[in-house]
């Protein structure tokens, strides 16, 4: 097992794989930029190391500032959380290239999925059902309309390279194609360097659904069930839920072997995502996230399988220990991301935190680096805690996640929590009857 680990990431995930070492027995090193130095997870750590400014490309993008902190402090291996340099190939073969393990995916299979095209190919290829759409890259409008014209409106573009909505484009006809594509191309180069785009059949009223699943160095591998991630805004996930109020025991057992399957013939090793589009009693793939997700500690709760702690052991050479026989589901789980935004026009709002109390009973956990004195940086991604409920039914879970967002105080700052409170109390999502346009519609009624 390793001795030391360092944590290439900042906020409630850094403070996440954190706890995980600290119960393993394994010492950590945060590393931080200048905006950080008064983070919870760096004065929990073992160590910390300052490697830039506050911009994240000068800081936690900041590739060599992040491997001169490993070998000064004597690293084994760098787990990179999620967003930042967890998908990045480069990153992680640079990694492994220094002499330090990459507690995740080979920098070969990352590659492969971090484009979308080459992404679809292989899941097709290992038996994964995928949405219609273009074989490849669509080089011209007059591409773009022969794939549509085949597949039928309306569609979809989206980048190749893309992520979180950026160059993403619906259609509906011709006229509004050729508009759309040469939007999503330029939308797609201005924030990842790169305009390719492809084509997928559009469906109107689908839910996300993802699988979780965990493979080992020795060809083992098993799924941890689904999670249903239909509630968003602007392509950003905003609740979770696990197990999905949508499908049935035999759905999901039909998704979860088919996506164990496909993970054994592609020789996937360590955590994964696989995420699909559901509708009509259909899955459709749409891309495998190469890291630990945001809304992991839903399939947790349900599983008792920390998700963490078998990521380290994994890169450790440890075999999984179980097999899917061996994977139970109990009850039900909620996670909310908490962000620091205004809840009405979602204008981020950082600054002081000059009041905090965390729920807390039975089935409440909270992962958050929050404290009264802390200051919100402006520099990163709003979300600062997420609260995760569960309980042995979906209707205990929802009246637990009421009683825990009425304790939860955060002061000196606008969050997201009277979202939250007034999404629970809407029928539609008492019933689990909402899609992937739900919420947008949700929020314009109640803005």
């Amino acid at each position: 097992m390793f001795e030391k680990v360092l944590i290439a990431n900042r906020g409630e995930i850094a403070l996440r794989i954190h706890r995980a070492c600290r119960e393993m027995g394994i010492r950590t090193v945060a590393v931080h930029s200048t905006a950080d130095n008064d983070a919870m997870h760096v004065r929990l750590a073992d160590e910390a190391v300052c490697i830039g400014p506050p911009s994240a490309k000068d800081s936690y993008l900041n590739k060599a500032a992040i491997l001169s902190a490993a070998t000064i402090t004597g690293a084994d291996a760098i787990h990179p959380g999620y967003g930042f340099l967890s998908e990045n190939a480069d990153f992680a073969a640079m990694v492994e290239e220094h002499g330090f393990v990459f507690i995740g995916p080979s920098p070969d299979h990352i590659r492969m999925m971090g484009d979308k095209i080459t992404a679809k190919q292989a899941a097709k290829g290992a038996g994964i059902p995928c949405v219609p759409g273009s074989e490849g890259a669509l080089d011209t409008d007059q591409t773009a309309l022969d794939c549509a014209e085949a597949i039928g409106y309306p569609v979809l573009i989206k980048a190749t390279a893309g992520g979180g909505g950026k160059g993403m484009k619906v259609a509906r006809t011709p006229e509004e194609l050729r508009e759309a594509w040469r939007l999503a191309r330029n939308e797609a180069k201005a924030a990842f360097g790169n305009p390719d785009v492809y084509m997928e059949k559009y469906l109107g009223h689908p839910r996300h659904i993802e699988m979780q699943v965990l493979a080992d160095n020795y060809g083992a591998v098993v799924h941890l069930g689904e999670r249903d991630c239909s509630l968003q805004r602007r392509h950003q996930k905003v609740l979770e839920e696990a197990p999905s109020p949508a499908l049935t025991p035999e759905q999901r057992a039909q998704i979860g072997e088919t996506t164990r399957v496909a993970i054994a013939k592609l020789g996937y090793r360590n955590a994964g995502t696989i995420e699909y589009l559901y509708e009509n009693g259909q899955f459709y793939f749409i891309e495998m996230n190469t890291r630990l997700q945001v809304e992991h500690p839903v399939t947790e709760s349900i599983t008792g399988i920390d998700l963490v702690r078998e990521q380290i052991r994994i890169a450790a050479g440890a075999p999984l220990g179980y097999e899917q026989k061996d994977i139970t589901f109990q009850g039900h789980a909620i996670e909310c991301r908490v962000n620091a935004e205004d809840p009405q026009t979602f204008a981020p709002s950082p600054g002081r935190i000059t009041g905090y109390h965390a729920p807390g009973g039975l089935g409440v956990r909270v992962d958050s680096g929050l404290y009264a004195g802390y200051r919100i940086p402006p520099h990163y991604d709003s979300m600062i805690a997420k609260l995760i409920v569960s309980g042995n039914t979906r209707a205990e879970t929802l009246m637990r996640l009421k009683r825990a967002l009425g304790e939860y105080v955060i002061d000196g700052v606008k969050t997201t929590l009277p979202l939250h409170n007034r999404l629970v109390g809407d029928e539609d999502f008492q019933n689990g009857d909402y899609d992937i346009h739900w919420l947008e519609k949700f929020v314009a009624q109640h803005s």
